[in-house]
Formats: C-alpha cells, sequence, structure tokens
C-alpha cells in the first residue's frame, strides 16, 4: 500500500502511540476535574477550559469549544460527566471539519502538465525541517516517484550538509551550491534539473532565518520569482514545519511565516515527545490552513499524512 494511501492498522497503532503523552496527560486531567460529579457545571467548564488551554489548544480555540459545549447544555439542559469526553470529541472534530483541515484520503499529485510537483519548504532551524524533507523524498521514491532536493537553506553550512545526507541516506539527487550561495540560484538550479530529468516532485529547503540584513520576506518572494520562471505556478505548496513540542511557540512560528509568505500546508513534528498534542487542534482553527502532516515517530515511516478523523479517534481512545 502507498504511504499516502489508506489507514492501515501499523498506521493506526504508530499514531496512537505517537499520541500516548498527550492523552495520559489531557484525559488524567479531565478525570481529575469531574471527581464528585454528576454534571457539567459552571467548575467543570472552568477546569476543562483549564485543561485544554494548558494542553496547548490555545486561548482563542480553548473558548470555541467551551461555547459549544455551554450551547449543548443549554439545549439539552442535562449533560453528564461520563459523556463529556464523547461531546468534547464531537465538538473538536466538528472544529477540525469547518478550519479547513480535511480528510485528505490517499494523496495524489495534482496536475501539473507533466512538470515537476514543486514544493517549497519553510520552518526554523530546529523545527525537523531537514528530516521532514529527508522522510517525504523517501515515501515519494517509495511510491516509484522521482525526486529532487534542493539545499536553499545556505546560511547554515549544517543544513546543507545535512540535506546532502538525507539524499544519500534515501538515494535522491540534491542540488546545492555550498554554504554562502544565493538561494535563489539554487532552486532555480533545482527546478532546471528536475524538469531536464523529468522528475516528478522537487522539494526545496529554505532558511528559517537570515544570518545578514537581507529581510526573510524579500528572500522567499524572490526564491519563488525565480521558481515560477522554470515551472509556471511553481511552488504549487509551501509547507510550514512546525515543532509541536514548542506549543504555543509554534503558534508565533505560522503567524510569523504567514506574514513572510504564503503558506498553503502545515507540517506539525515532535508529536511523540511532546504532551502538547493539542496545537495541532489550536493551529489549524487559528491559521486556517491544513495541518497536512504530523511527525509521530523518529522512523523513516512515521510522518503521516494527516488525517482528521483518525487524529481525534486516536486522541479519545483508550
Amino acid at each position: 500500500m502507498a504511504f499516502f494511501g489508506l489507514f492501515s492498522r501499523e498506521k493506526k497503532e504508530t499514531l496512537n502511540k505517537g499520541l500516548e503523552k498527550t492523552k495520559q496527560s489531557f484525559f488524567s486531567k479531565i478525570a481529575r476535574s469531574i471527581v464528585g460529579k454528576s454534571t457539567v457545571d459552571d467548575e467543570v467548564l472552568d477546569n476543562l477550559e483549564e485543561i485544554l488551554i494548558t494542553s496547548d489548544v490555545g486561548v482563542e480555540t480553548t473558548l470555541k469549544v467551551i461555547e459549544r459545549i455551554e450551547a449543548r447544555i443549554s439545549r439539552d439542559k442535562y449533560l453528564n460527566t461520563s459523556e463529556l469526553n464523547r461531546v468534547l470529541k464531537e465538538e473538536i472534530s466538528s472544529l477540525l471539519e469547518e478550519n479547513n483541515t480535511h480528510n485528505p484520503g490517499e494523496f495524489k499529485f495534482p496536475d501539473t502538465n507533466g512538470l515537476p510537483y514543486v514544493i517549497m519548504v519553510v520552518g526554523v532551524n530546529g523545527v525537523g525541517k531537514t528530516t521532514t524533507i529527508g522522510k517525504l523524498a523517501h515515501h515519494f521514491k517509495s511510491e516509484g516517484k522521482k525526486v529532487v532536493l534542493g539545499a536553499a537553506d545556505t546560511f547554515r553550512a549544517a543544513a546543507v550538509d545535512q540535506l546532502i545526507i538525507w539524499s544519500e541516506r534515501v538515494g535522491v539527487p540534491i542540488i546545492q551550491q555550498g554554504m554562502g550561495a544565493d538561494p535563489a540560484s539554487v532552486a532555480f538550479d533545482a527546478l532546471s534539473s528536475a524538469k531536464a530529468q523529468g522528475a516528478d516532485v522537487v522539494i526545496i529547503d529554505t532558511a528559517g532565518r537570515l544570518h545578514n540584513k537581507v529581510n526573510l520576506m524579500s528572500e522567499l518572494s524572490k526564491i519563488r520569482r525565480v521558481m515560477d520562471k522554470i515551472i509556471p505556478g511553481a511552488p504549487h505548496e509551501v509547507l510550514l514545519v512546525l515543532d509541536g513540542s514548542t506549543g504555543q511557540n509554534a503558534f508565533e512560528q505560522a503567524k510569523q511565516f504567514s506574514i513572510a509568505t504564503d503558506i498553503t500546508a502545515l507540517a506539525v513534528t515532535k508529536l511523540d515527545g511532546t504532551a502538547k498534542g493539542g496545537v495541532v487542534i489550536g493551529i489549524s482553527d487559528q491559521m486556517k490552513i491544513p495541518v497536512k502532516y504530523i511527525g509521530v515517530g523518529e522512523g523513516m515511516n512515521d510522518l503521516q499524512l494527516f488525517h482528521r478523523e483518525e487524529f481525534v479517534d486516536s486522541l479519545f481512545s483508550e
């Protein structure tokens, strides 16, 4: 089965394991908050609000969830505490559905008139950007796609070196000019090479911040203009990688990068090492940008295409 195909039992087990810390923290707090309570009253709602916020769902999104539960209590006149998890699950699912985070099913490249599909990856240092690129390259290659990498994060020597290591590990070609090169020039060469080779997908790494006076927004805009000249409409996807374990900092990064360039999709990494998995819900709600990938482990196959229903089912599973 293709990596980005339907959800298998193995994927579900990986997702369940990856969200374990979040589930343990989240539901142990909820259980403590309703001890001795039979109905969901103001005190339970206040406790739930605090639990959601401390789980990095975010203040605005938390208030939306609480308001929805209050509306259900008002409508039904009664809500048993034993039903709280079910109601909370329904409202979170509804929120994700409304906020552009869809169930993509099997990933398919859109029609690009026979030209390579171009993904520009952005994100600050340390969020798992290079690892995400490597894992994407691995999985696209495993599906029979011809992949080319472009090392346009030239302001940090380690970034170029790391991407070279991933290209060798995965077995895909990389276009690089070393540290200090013009990022737009690297992007130009990468897309030109991919086009000449008849590649299916090009993944371009970019700088998370610049060490000189060049504005990041200007640099990313320049890269995009160059890409569009080689392959009209490129980049077809601008993927922002965020570290889920940073909680609210991930929100701020998403806001800053959405100002610097148009973001079309999000990848939230390192969810397996944190109890802050609620950040996926908050970012989706606040940014109105679909979460496309989540990282739930260190293995090559532990980057998953985000599936709303499976994520919520896993979050609320026993």
